[in-house]
């Protein structure tokens, strides 16, 4: 019989956590298979933590995970897919926004053999109008500048099989984008629709800075656009210095008008030294991954955790 692990990032959660949890098992007893609950703390700051210990203690059935600080989203993820021993993995977030209802009806296209079933947002509550249009032109983007196929409007709430958590294992990068990584990976996917409701207790602790680190991981872990655009722009830049450099000379000897101004020598230092700038932040963005993935420091350090029997890990893992 399949067994369900369902893994489950907290940082700062504590008024979700007891709804979560009552739902979680009334859908996970529905389903009627074996399952674990891997919930990952990630550095909270309230009292999630100590939540998830009751709930540990009183429920042999939920492990958890506690990061020594936090670590950030994806790693989190991560670390429940070191840790987790299911044939099918549930990866969703602990703020009720993804439904833990529709774990029943991506078990149901996993039965039918796909290896991979995401939840799609078909509507997005509760969220405003610069979120939604950043998301949409996030998605797009990504799509439209990588070779593989990344879906749409999905996050990473999604049910992978067993075979999908062994290859994540296996890549070692220190900037996660996991929902390019299984759509890289490929095997058979499909989706499953849903509308994410309006967050029901707390406010996001994905600031506008971390949602734009995060663009920038998903772009250069799978894409080499942004310095085929810098060469464009290079060559771009240098046709048109030319032709002004041609346009200077015969405007000097044929028209005999010698080009002068401060403003215009001023604007066009200005630009070519703020393509410059651009050009070095996007080379050092890829240079900055190289770097962090050379120096080889583990992903997460573990200050305590419960683990499954057959996953009992040392506190500092790779």
């Amino acid at each position: 019989m399949n067994r369900i692990s369902v893994i489950i990032p907290i940082h700062n959660e504590e008024k979700s956590l007891g709804e979560l949890y009552q739902r979680l098992v009334t859908v996970l007893v529905g389903v009627g298979v074996p399952y674990e609950i891997i919930f990952v703390n990630d550095g909270s700051s309230d009292h999630s933590l100590s939540i998830i210990n009751t709930i540990a203690e009183q429920d042999q059935s939920v492990f958890f995970i506690s990061f020594s600080r936090n670590f950030g989203h994806q790693i989190a993820v991560s670390a429940g897919l070191d840790s987790c021993t299911g044939d099918a993995v549930v990866i969703m977030d602990g703020d009720l926004q993804d439904p833990p209802e529709l774990i029943s009806e991506l078990y149901e296209k996993y039965l039918e053999g796909y290896e991979v079933v995401y939840a799609q947002r078909s509507k997005r509550e509760g969220e405003g109008f610069f979120k939604k249009i950043t998301a949409k032109l996030f998605y797009r983007t990504l799509r439209a500048m990588t070779e593989i196929d990344i879906p749409v409007d999905t996050g990473d709430f999604r049910l992978i099989d067993k075979k999908v958590v062994e290859y994540l294992r296996q890549m070692p990068e220190q900037n996660k984008f996991l929902r390019g990584q299984i759509a890289w990976l490929g095997f058979r996917q499909t989706a499953v629709y849903f509308e994410r409701a309006q967050r029901k207790y707390g406010t996001t602790s994905y600031s506008i800075g971390k949602m734009f680190r995060f663009a920038m991981d998903g772009i250069t872990s799978f894409s080499n656009h942004p310095l085929r655009l810098v060469t464009g722009l290079g060559f771009f830049i240098s046709f048109l210095s030319l032709v002004i450099i041609l346009y200077a000379l015969y405007s000097h000897y044929i028209l005999d008008r010698t080009i002068t101004g401060w403003t215009s020598l001023i604007i066009s230092s200005m630009f070519i030294g703020g393509v410059q700038l651009i050009s070095i932040g996007i080379i050092g963005t890829y240079i900055a991954r190289i770097n962090r993935n050379t120096l080889q420091r583990p992903l997460y350090i573990i200050q305590d955790s419960k683990l499954p029997v057959s996953k009992q890990a040392d506190d500092t893992q790779q």
